[in-house]
């Protein structure tokens, strides 16, 4: 049989979509600023940097999978999770200097529940909507177990506190510096490793890249253990940033997390997308998520404007493959 050869695919660049986010910011920090005499200060500004970097470094994980053509629905409580047990073999050290490995207990957990996603979706080929919305649900469980039996203290350790509340110089946060860390390791990730060549690879044809010598399963599962540890993260960060992990904390970012992705142009269907849509569409919904709290709506319609966006977004996705197809 003829060798089939298969071309990887290349990062898409920021296109119309990406565009369109830059217009819009700019529209809404113009009406921000008309109808809050606070809207440009520094001080509120950076505070919304802050709230941002939580949900871009979710996104980072949700992107990757998205790249790939599934979805991670087990990210609430993979973050409630990490938060939580880190936190609590932080307070079960009681100030010892062993407490500080709590940063390596949550991303182990972050890690674990991500491999599993990956395992079930890429090996058993069980759907990822109903396989991950299945973890995420038997984690919670765990959770709860956990709370029930043991009446254990939530203590962030110096180095989460550190990242997730502090602020350099007095003035950036450092959640900010972290998410800046991350965005350049994940741009140098999809542009100069076969890894992120692989995701897009896989999420636009899965079988052609099969067939030219990709590991398909394992790059998969790659995607979910990266999505768990970005979930993982953002929940230690939080915890810090709170001074403690709490119930259902992870819950406001799944949404948030997929309408970013995908507003930012990266298709649901996979295969195609910019990191630097993803950030403009963190930034967009962080900023939308500000206003909406400035003019006290309430959080059912914030969740009915989250929705709508993926809703759009799918519809308008489906209708660009169906025409290049044709």
């Amino acid at each position: 049989m003829k060798a089939l050869t298969f071309q990887l695919a290349r990062p898409a660049l920021p296109d119309g979509p990406t565009r369109a986010i830059v217009l819009v910011l700019a529209t809404l920090l113009l009406v921000g600023g008309a109808f809050y005499n606070q809207f440009f200060s520094p001080t509120y500004l950076l505070q919304q940097l802050q709230n941002g970097a939580f949900l871009g470094i979710v996104a980072i994980g949700a992107m990757m999978v998205i790249l790939t053509g599934h979805i991670d629905l087990s990210v609430p409580w993979t973050l409630s999770a990490s938060a939580t047990f880190s936190t609590a073999f932080v307070a079960l050290a009681h100030g010892a200097p062993w407490g500080e490995l709590g940063v390596v207990v949550g991303l182990a957990i972050g890690g674990v529940i991500g491999l599993v996603n990956g395992i079930g979706v890429a090996y058993l080929r069980i759907p990822s909507m109903i396989w991950t919305l299945a973890v995420n649900t038997i984690v919670l469980g765990v959770c709860v177990f956990h709370a029930g039996l043991y009446a254990s203290g939530s203590r962030p350790s110096v180095l989460m506190a550190l990242l997730g509340g502090g602020r350099s110089f007095g003035v950036v946060p450092n959640a900010v510096l972290v998410w800046l860390v991350l965005s350049v390791a994940v741009v140098l990730m999809l542009r100069r490793t076969l890894m992120g060549r692989y995701l897009y690879a896989v999420g636009t044809r899965e079988g052609a890249a099969y067939l030219s010598g990709i590991d398909t399963r394992k790059t998969i599962a790659g995607a979910f253990v990266l999505s768990g540890l970005s979930s993982a993260t953002a929940g230690m960060l939080l915890a810090g940033y709170a001074n403690q992990a709490y119930q259902n904390m992870g819950d406001p970012y799944l949404l948030p997390g997929i309408a970013a992705v995908v507003l930012g142009g990266t298709s649901i269907l996979g295969g195609r997308g910019s990191y630097a849509g993803t950030v403009a569409g963190v930034l967009l919904i962080t900023l939308i998520t500000s206003m909406l709290s400035v003019m006290q709506i309430a959080e059912a319609f914030k969740q009915i404007a989250y929705g709508a966006v993926i809703i759009a977004m799918v519809g308008y996705y489906s209708r660009r493959a169906t025409a290049e197809r044709s």
